[in-house]
């Protein structure tokens, strides 16, 4: 251990990993960006945490906060710097299986939270990768696979456990530090450490779970027609799809996932699906909602995952919008391209209710480029397509900056989000990268970047069968 670490409080004794220490390999890293950070602080507790925050402080050195590393900005690690990994936080209990609420600690994953409430038959909707980390997740938004029907994970957080930058343990919720409880969920990066989650889980132990692959027209109308059909759907039915040039074609691959116990529920909500496109493959089974998010999952994060990755929120494709995300995957770029459904129950939260405000929208389009294609690469291929884009999320972007802040917290959304950043960490301890582009931080100039995405083993099998990861496409958390 370097001179400038050798002050650990007896606290933190043998929580600290350090390059000498055999731990190191598999903690130093996140899923998209290999690091190389002075150490990794490891607490257990919450006043073990606000002993990491102050010894991180002393040592004016630069912080990171990782719930599972799965973050597409890579901004959960860094070189030189402290991490606070959160991963032996990982408690899951259920306060009150009548109402469903759950209190999740922040270092959790999202596989064994389903595992763990599988037994009482509830479910949070909570991304698509059983991998990723609850407080990242939970603090940003939250698109799963149950969006439609339950909302946002953020929309079902009830109150949260905070150490803010010096040290203080705040509860929040609705009544109690509501500025704080509202800042946290779409924005919670910048305010603190959330330590844990009291979210209200629904009654599901089964879904319905079609997955298709079928052509899709270069003129956008499968795009289109996917799209439309999902804004006006039952709000049982969730859906993702991935977009992909296959030589001179395109091919889409589509996992709809229908909140029914019954495949005669099933069936008919998914059947407009198979009309979009000429269908390759098609199946569609009932299975327990933890095979979506299966403890398969759980790998290390070392920097597996390379590449770029933007987004875009739609209010509607239309015949224009929707030829322009087809021409990203198939024009010169080649970006693989994602589609997520919004609307229903998302869309019933008032925009100004949390600090994610994006609550017209009624699709998410993700692209991505992998090694040898740069940011570059990326920028040619989604410029059209992101010109008519409505907003961004966070935890599908891996070059934070302002620019990317902009459209992530338009408005009066953005200058609360800056002003509660202030207030509740006036020092920058935990200052996020939308706020300002540092020394190494990847630019919108195309530039290769230091985060890093998802590398092509992501992309799905043409049987349309989940990949091993369970999800087309691997995501944030």
């Amino acid at each position: 251990m370097s001179a400038a670490l050798a002050r650990v409080p007896g606290s933190l004794t043998g929580q600290i990993v350090t390059p000498g220490d055999r731990r190191y390999a598999q903690l130093r890293s996140t899923y998209t960006t290999t690091a190389s950070p002075a150490a990794v602080l490891l607490p257990k507790t919450t006043a073990q945490v606000v002993a990491a925050i102050r010894y991180a402080r002393e040592q004016r050195l630069p912080i990171a906060v990782r719930s599972g590393g799965h973050g597409f900005s890579g901004v959960s690690s860094n070189n030189g710097g402290l991490v606070i990994d959160l991963s032996m936080l990982d408690r899951v209990q259920v306060l009150d299986e009548r109402s469903g609420l759950v209190r999740v600690e922040a270092g959790a994953r999202w596989a064994n939270v389903a595992k763990a409430l599988a037994p009482y038959g509830l479910v949070i909707s909570s991304g698509d990768h059983g991998g990723v980390g609850v407080g990242g997740l939970a603090t940003g938004g939250g698109v799963g696979w149950l969006a439609r029907s339950y909302g946002l994970t953020i929309d079902r957080v009830r109150a949260v456990e905070v150490v803010l930058a010096d040290g203080t343990e705040v509860r929040a919720d609705a009544e109690h530090e509501p500025e704080l409880f509202w800042l946290v969920r779409g924005a919670g990066a910048g305010a603190g450490i959330v330590v844990a989650f009291e979210i209200e889980a629904t009654e599901q132990r089964n879904v319905g779970v079609a997955q298709l692959v079928v052509e899709a027209h270069p003129d956008g109308r499968t795009v289109r027609e996917w799209a439309a059909y999902l804004a006006q759907a039952p709000r049982e039915l969730s859906a993702a799809a991935m977009l992909y040039a296959e030589g001179r074609s395109a091919l889409m691959s589509i996992t709809a996932v229908v909140a029914a116990e019954s495949l005669r529920r099933v069936r008919p909500v998914v059947e407009p699906l198979l009309a979009i496109g000429k269908v390759l493959e098609h199946r569609t089974d009932l299975m327990p909602y933890p095979t979506l998010v299966p403890t398969a999952h759980l790998h290390p994060n070392v920097g597996q995952q390379r590449g770029t990755t933007t987004n875009g929120l739609f209010s509607g494709l239309d015949e224009a919008g929707a030829r322009a995300v087809t021409r990203a995957a198939t024009g010169p770029g080649r970006a693989v391209i994602q589609l997520r459904s919004l609307g229903g129950t998302v869309n019933d939260v008032a925009p100004d209710a949390t600090a994610y405000p994006h609550r017209h929208q009624d699709t998410m389009v993700i692209a991505s480029v992998f090694p040898p294609q740069s940011g570059a690469a990326l920028d040619a291929a989604w410029r059209a397509a992101g010109a008519r884009a409505d907003g961004m999320y966070v935890n599908f972007e891996s070059r934070p900056d302002p620019a990317a802040f902009d459209r992530i917290y338009p408005g009066e959304t953005g200058a609360r989000v800056r002003r509660l950043w202030r207030r509740y960490d006036p020092d920058g301890v935990f200052r996020s990268a939308l706020l300002t582009a540092r020394p190494g931080q990847p630019s919108r100039s195309g530039q290769p970047t230091r985060s890093g995405q998802p590398a092509r083993s992501g992309q799905p099998s043409r049987s349309g069968q989940p990949t091993r990861s369970g999800q087309p496409h691997r995501r944030r958390r």
